[in-house]
């Protein structure tokens, strides 16, 4: 498969299929593992993914204001060397 002067590339039939990538629907480009992902926009994955950060932003608001603000960064290091 060749890319265009203007970066274009055609995917083959059979793939958009398998991805679920319909004419005129937009996608997402991303890179996992050096490697170049397409995907439908609103795809299971982007919704999956949307989901576990929306978790872990939940987590991080809940653990908001809980350390010891009395312990400085040195003694923090101090405390979890050599474990």
């Amino acid at each position: 498969m060749r890319v265009t002067s203007k970066g274009q590339v055609t995917i083959p039939r059979d793939l958009r299929e398998l991805a679920g990538i319909e004419p005129n629907s937009e996608v997402i480009f991303s890179i996992e593992g050096g490697k170049l992902v397409i995907s439908p926009k609103g795809g299971k994955q982007q919704i999956e993914d949307r989901e576990r950060l929306d978790r872990f932003m939940a987590a991080l608001e809940r653990m908001k204001d809980t350390g010891d603000q009395s312990i400085d960064a040195e003694a923090l290091m101090n405390m979890t060397r050599d474990r």
